[in-house]
């Protein structure tokens, strides 16, 4: 399913070209972590944004996007600006609050975000208060939730790619997997705590 979220989002909706830049929150993440693959394979520029050191550099190191900028060192807009001296073209997000509200600052003129999950908000007290959306105006960006069971007819248009894909060795991933139902609290927290690589799972015996 991250596989499909991530085709179906980023090639329908956020409709990169190549040479273009696509910018994906996340980007250890299951579904980030394809996407900017995705990027990557059709000819793009990949950045990614994720949470610490260690995932940063497994997002370049491994998954091979070009830059990654930690949202957690303090200056993510100088940081992201920094990584995409051209702006963004697509914004393929996942976590939405402070990362989405920074990210509009850098996007380009009929740029695409594409709102697959907004994971720093399900559990705030308060909604976050936007303050870049004048953005999405003057910039026109186009705007579009997804939730991949809208393509539910079509996933066999993606299947064989991603498999071959994985099959060469072009598509990586990782999964953070605990042990018995007992656990699945904790796998929970920790998937909303953003300290999982890939899927987060449960096994259960």
């Amino acid at each position: 399913m991250p596989g499909l979220t991530a085709w179906f989002g980023l090639f329908e909706i956020g409709q990169p070209k190549a040479g273009e830049t696509v910018l994906v929150s996340a980007a250890s993440g299951a579904v980030g972590s394809v996407v900017g693959q995705l990027a990557k394979i059709h000819g793009c520029r990949a950045v990614g944004i994720a949470g610490g050191k260690v995932k940063c550099d497994y997002v370049v190191d491994e998954l091979g996007f070009d830059a990654c900028v930690d949202h957690r060192a303090g200056n993510l807009y100088d940081d992201l600006h920094a990584a995409c001296p051209g702006g963004v073209d697509v914004d393929f997000e996942n976590v939405g609050g402070e990362v989405l509200d920074t990210a509009l600052r850098v996007m380009n003129r009929h740029s695409r975000v594409v709102i697959c999950g907004l994971i720093a908000e399900y559990s705030a007290k308060e909604p976050y208060g936007y303050r870049g959306l004048r953005s999405v105006l003057v910039n026109r960006i186009r705007m579009q939730g997804m939730i991949v069971f809208d393509w539910k007819d079509r996933y066999g248009e993606a299947l064989p790619a991603l498999t071959s894909y994985v099959a060469d060795g072009k598509l990586k991933y990782r999964e953070s997997i605990v042990e018995g139902l007992d656990n699945a609290p904790r796998a929970l927290i920790a998937l909303l705590k953003g300290e999982n690589f890939g899927k987060q799972l449960v096994r259960i015996a």
